[in-house]
């Protein structure tokens, strides 16, 4: 081959080195942050339509049968989270047993289902740091007795969805990570009945809450935590949990998925 013809070829191939070298190289995707309030997760990624249902549990479980089995006809991965006198209480090793062979997730939700925080006055702590350490890792010795070691469940619903920023320090000084319903809904309503008044919240009237702030909210549901109970007080008679398996079939209609909690957290 020609000395020239050789030049013009190498530098060709230089110059296309160069320019391609200069163009602008695209953006990694960064992984969108969970949402924190005081300190604690309240929302996955909100750019993705994913809800996780998280279910807290102290002194009742009647929901268990009718949640159990949605549950499983949308095979659904949920997120329970239980007191220490929830996993103590022998009428409920059942519960704790058909939860664990279905693959859902099992955590803390302190032992004596203590107020953490004046209502009021949200920075007035009403617990000391070692009656917060005592009574949680007393629940996590409960989940223990279940095989449920602590490193499967790092994740911790504070007893009342209350707290502070505080507790959420103290949390994480132990090791695990403080969680909370994402606010906007009356889901966590659920558990109210007519003679506490103006806090009763029938179960149309939460269905609504939830259908309604996704149609309204710009970001819809989109990394929702939504939070109902495993049993409520008899006073309600209008349970909430027959009306789960529509909600669930209204939100896929409209586009969403349901996650695990490790899923929507990752």
């Amino acid at each position: 081959m020609r000395p020239l013809l050789l030049f013009l070829i190498f530098s060709v191939r230089i110059f296309q080195s160069q320019a391609a070298d200069g163009l602008p190289k695209p953006k990694q995707e960064t992984p969108r942050k969970p949402t924190r309030y005081q300190g604690a997760i309240i929302r996955g990624n909100a750019q993705e339509k994913k809800i996780t249902l998280l279910f807290t549990g102290h002194e009742f479980a009647d929901g268990y049968p009718v949640i159990r089995q949605t549950l499983q006809k949308h095979k659904i991965k949920a997120a329970f989270f239980l007191t220490g006198d929830f996993y103590r209480n022998p009428a409920f090793a059942a519960v704790i047993k058909g939860l664990q062979k279905d693959g859902h997730y099992l955590g803390a939700h302190s032992d004596k289902h203590l107020l953490y925080a004046d209502w009021g006055k949200r920075d007035s702590t009403l617990v000391t740091k070692e009656q917060f350490t005592e009574d949680l890792l007393a629940n996590y010795a409960e989940m223990e007795k279940h095989g449920i070691k602590r490193k499967a469940a790092p994740y911790f619903l504070p007893p009342y969805e209350w707290y502070n920023q505080e507790i959420a320090d103290w949390t994480d000084q132990l090791g695990f990570t403080l969680i909370n319903h994402t606010p906007g809904t009356l889901s966590h309503a659920d558990y109210t009945f007519p003679s506490l008044g103006k806090q009763y919240r029938s179960s149309e009237v939460i269905s609504n809450s939830i259908l309604t702030y996704e149609k309204k909210d710009p970001k819809g549901l989109k990394g929702f935590l939504l939070l109902l109970h495993l049993g409520t007080d008899p006073a309600r008679t209008d349970k909430f949990y027959p009306h789960l398996d529509q909600l669930i079939f209204q939100l896929k209609a409209r586009g969403y998925q349901f996650v695990s909690l490790p899923q929507m957290l990752k």
